[in-house]
C-alpha cells in the first residue's frame, strides 16, 4: 500500500451513529409535541418515522407529510415538524466510539483529513459541529453546497484537489458500498468500508468494524512503504 497522505470520511453511518441519533431525536421530538401527538403511541410514532426515513434517503418533508396523514393529525403542520428536525437534530447527535481519538491520532501522524457528505449544508454542518469534529478537517464538502453528490466522481475529485493529494495516496472511509466505497475506488482512491449490517458486502480494499481499526491499516501500510 502506498504512503497515505489523506483520509476522507463520509459522515452519516461512518462518523455519526445516525441510527442511534435518530432514535434519540424522534423520542425527544415526540415529547416536545406531546400535546399534538399524545393520542399516538410513542413507539409507533418512532417506528414509523424510522421506516419512512429509509436511513435518511427520504427527505423529511415527505416523511412528516406521510406521518401526519397516516395518524390523522390535523392540528399540526409538517412544516413545524421539519423545522424542529432541522433545528434540534444536532442536539441528538451521537458519534461512533473512539471518534475524536482516531481523528486526533491521524492528525498527529501528519495525515490530512477531509469530510465528504451528501445532504443539506446547514443541517450537516450543524451535526459536524455538534460532534465537535469540525476542527479536525482540512476540507469539508457537503453535496448541496458543491452542486453534486456521491457517487458523482466530481465531488471526490474536488475534495482530493482541495488537499492537493494523489488519489493513490488517499483513503476514503464510508458505510455505503456504492456511494462511498465504489465511488472512491473508481477514481483511484483506496476504498475502506465501515461495515454496516444493512448491506451484506462491499467491493472494498479493506473492511473495518470500527473506526479504531483504521489506524492499524494506515500504520501497517506506512511500515510496508518504508521497507520498500
Amino acid at each position: 500500500m502506498p504512503k497515505i497522505e489523506a483520509v476522507f470520511f463520509d459522515l452519516d453511518g461512518t462518523l455519526l451513529d445516525r441510527n442511534a441519533s435518530v432514535v434519540k431525536f424522534i423520542e425527544d421530538q415526540y415529547d416536545r409535541f406531546w400535546s399534538e401527538l399524545s393520542l399516538i403511541d410513542k413507539q409507533r410514532y418512532k417506528s414509523r418515522f424510522i421506516e419512512l426515513d429509509a436511513r435518511g434517503y427520504v427527505w423529511k418533508d415527505k416523511v412528516y407529510s406521510q406521518l401526519l396523514k397516516e395518524f390523522s393529525i390535523t392540528d399540526l403542520k409538517w412544516e413545524d415538524l421539519l423545522e424542529d428536525y432541522m433545528t434540534n437534530f444536532k442536539h441528538s447527535c451521537i458519534g461512533f466510539p473512539h471518534l475524536h481519538e482516531v481523528l486526533g491520532n491521524l492528525q498527529q501522524m501528519g495525515v490530512k483529513l477531509g469530510l465528504v457528505s451528501n445532504g443539506k449544508t446547514r443541517f450537516q454542518m450543524d451535526n459536524v459541529k455538534a460532534l465537535g469534529i469540525e476542527g479536525f478537517f482540512d476540507s469539508i464538502l457537503i453535496s448541496e453546497a458543491v452542486g453534486y453528490s456521491k457517487p458523482d466522481p466530481r465531488i471526490l475529485q474536488r475534495a482530493r484537489d482541495e488537499l492537493g493529494v494523489l488519489a493513490a495516496h488517499s483513503i476514503f472511509v464510508g458505510d455505503h458500498p456504492e456511494n462511498d466505497v465504489v465511488a472512491a475506488r473508481n477514481i483511484g482512491m483506496i476504498g475502506i468500508w465501515k461495515r454496516d449490517d444493512y448491506w451484506e458486502e462491499a467491493a472494498a480494499d479493506f473492511i473495518i468494524e470500527d473506526l479504531k481499526s483504521l489506524l492499524s491499516i494506515i500504520l501497517e501500510g506506512a511500515v510496508f512503504h518504508e521497507r520498500l
